[in-house]
């Protein structure tokens, strides 16, 4: 694995899997810089000290991939002064929403059912492939705003780790970021410390016994498998990282080197 910079993680007592990518290697050995892009969990329950530490980050825009579902089941961010905020949705309202209730309520049959025998992780596989394929538009706009000014940034959905994670992938990879880079930070979030929460229905015996907890554990890991199906969709669809940014997110050379001179050293 290569070698990464480590940075120093401030404790975070309501804003789970919060950290600096500065440090990773690009492979024209350039690194990304510290301080300008950040990637967490969502805000909506972080403390007065977090909000304070958040705002000594000197954020310039907040980009929330979470749908109205999820700010609904969480609550909104919290207000940090002089910092944009901007909502763009890497999931549907709708989407799945019958499933996610199915996962909070329902019985051990129920979940063997609808996560059993790989039902789980091919679930989260087909997500990661729909959102590289249908929504450039917003990925677009990530990218597009980043290389103008909107750095420093900080990039979350709900848990950090499969929205976000595309997110930070797909520009970590318009850097020129290494693959293998781009990989280990996503798996970053798989630490105990960094985990999204499980919210389940019913009492403790029942809810969190060790099947159902091995039934869901698909839909709260990073695995690398899911993030390879992203990148070979890229290459199924577009021929290549290149042409994927330059077809698909209107990133040409000159706003590439723009995005660079923002994030890299």
């Amino acid at each position: 694995m290569t070698q990464q910079i480590p940075s120093i993680e401030p404790e975070l007592a309501g804003v789970r899997n919060f950290r600096d990518v500065g440090g990773l290697p690009t492979v024209d050995g350039r690194r990304v810089r510290h301080g300008v892009l950040f990637r967490s969990g969502h805000l909506a329950h972080a403390t007065d000290e977090d909000a304070a530490f958040l705002s000594s980050l000197g954020l310039h825009t907040i980009f929330d991939f979470r749908n109205a579902a999820d700010q609904k089941l969480e609550g909104p961010d919290v207000e940090l002064p002089g910092v944009r905020n901007v909502n763009l949705p890497l999931s549907d309202p709708a989407d799945g929403a019958e499933f996610w209730k199915m996962v909070r309520d329902g019985d051990l049959d129920q979940l063997r059912g609808i996560l059993g025998d790989g039902r789980g992780a091919g679930r989260m596989i087909a997500s990661y492939r729909k959102i590289i394929k249908e929504r450039t538009a917003e990925h677009t706009h990530v990218v597009h705003a980043i290389a103008e000014d909107s750095v420093p940034v900080l990039m979350h959905c709900a848990a950090g780790k499969d929205r976000a994670g595309l997110s930070v992938a797909v520009t970590l990879l318009a850097v020129g970021v290494e693959h293998e880079a781009v990989l280990g930070d996503y798996l970053e979030s798989n630490a105990k410390h960094r985990r999204y929460r499980v919210r389940r229905n019913g009492s403790a015996a029942s809810a969190y016994t060790p099947e159902v907890m091995e039934l869901l554990s698909p839909l709260f890991e990073a695995r690398a498998e899911y993030l390879t199906a992203a990148l070979e969709t890229i290459e199924e669809t577009w021929g290549g990282v290149d042409a994927y940014l330059e077809q698909a997110l209107g990133l040409t050379p000159e706003l590439r080197e723009r995005l660079r001179e923002r994030l890299l050293d």
